[in-house]
């Protein structure tokens, strides 16, 4: 995708923690990186003013890839880009890309796909209607499949 498919950003910078031996970020920090990118996008929706005090619908991570592309490196800013991109049933799906600061640099793209439970343990429920009209209203467009 081209990053201005991409409507919500954040800038983080690389700390040393995140990084391996090579001063490159570990693998494993890109899905870190994501989720910080969901809990900054479902604010700038509007879930964390709907739902205060963390009383939202219950999502769990039934899925999660990530393509390397390039390193990122040891106190570079990158911004991490988010979007939601479809809503089923019981999931919601979210494309995310990481790029150098204000640069069309694509380092990764990665996929989550979260499914809507009724409560902590629960078995899949519907995504509620006034959470994806959230998401819809901040896109610009439908989501449902």
């Amino acid at each position: 995708m081209a990053r201005n498919d991409f409507r919500f950003h954040v800038t983080k910078r690389v700390r040393y923690a995140e990084i391996d031996a090579q001063a490159v970020v570990f693998n494993s920090r890109y899905l870190e990186y994501f989720d910080i990118g969901i809990t900054e996008y479902w604010r700038a929706a509007g879930v964390h003013d709907r739902w205060p005090h963390h009383a939202s619908p219950e999502f769990h991570v039934a899925r999660a890839e990530v393509d390397y592309k390039a390193p990122i490196l040891l106190d570079e800013e990158i911004d991490i880009c988010v979007r939601a991109s479809r809503v089923g049933r019981s999931s919601m799906s979210y494309l995310f890309e990481l790029h150098g600061k204000g640069r069309e640099d694509l380092r990764a793209g990665g996929l989550l796909v979260n499914v809507h439970v009724g409560e902590a343990r629960g078995a899949p429920a519907p995504v509620p209607d006034e959470f994806v009209s959230l998401f819809e209203a901040f896109e610009g467009c439908g989501l449902r499949a």
